[in-house]
């Protein structure tokens, strides 16, 4: 393994994992805003309302992402719709997060006492007006370790963006191996991986501590 390679690739793989971490943030940001109505679908007694959440939920958990990926960039031109492969990488991820942040919600809403429904109806409060003001607030505490495992997730999942040719770490690392058939791009790709799971990992924790003291 040529040690001086390695070291000069180091900057190049550092570039792109940019890329990574800006398509991990942005589809974990838009996730949890679709999960947050896709959550508050799913809970509605109404069916058809329930089934819509449900439809979203079912199709995006049960599938593969890259067939997501797949279908997203290959599949919406074929309607008309042509998409970038970072407009498809986002939509894709983004997609994919917000199903899988809608059960994360969900399970955090019902974890709450059923009293403080009850305590601000009796105050006058709107349905929205108690999501807003005090179960959703409450709900953000008790799903932070779920939430952080679902940016780990995310952030190697965008590995597979790669096959739409998307230049990100993954892709990069492919790029420089099919210059030289050497392995050094995977084993830097694969530490500078590890030391950004390592690095939310640790920040993941360290607010799920501070908001339990809280």
């Amino acid at each position: 393994m040529n040690l001086d390679y390695m070291i000069n690739i180091v900057p190049i793989l550092l570039k792109a994992s940019l890329k990574t971490l800006e398509l991990t943030i942005f589809s974990v940001a838009c996730g949890s805003i679709l999960g947050i109505f896709a959550a508050l679908i799913k809970l509605q007694k109404n069916k058809a309302v329930y089934f819509v959440g449900y439809l979203y939920t079912w199709i995006f958990r049960g599938t593969p992402l890259i067939l997501q990926i797949f279908f997203i960039y290959y599949g919406l031109p074929s309607f008309g719709i042509e998409l970038t492969a970072l407009q498809g990488a986002l939509i894709a991820l983004s997609l994919n997060s917000g199903a899988y942040m809608a059960e994360i919600i969900r399970g955090g809403i019902l974890s709450i006492d059923k009293g403080q429904f009850e305590a601000s109806k009796a105050l006058g409060f709107t349905y929205g007006q108690t999501m807003r003001r005090i179960i959703l607030p409450q709900t953000f505490r008790v799903i932070i370790p779920s939430v952080g495992n679902e940016f780990i997730t995310m952030l190697k999942d965008t590995a597979l963006v790669s096959v739409i040719a998307m230049s990100e770490l993954m892709r990069t690392a492919q790029t420089m191996y099919a210059a030289k058939f050497s392995i050094e791009p995977f084993v830097v790709a694969s530490i500078i991986y590890l030391l950004l799971t390592s690095i939310f990992t640790t920040l993941f924790s360290s607010a799920e501590k501070k908001l339990a003291n809280y």
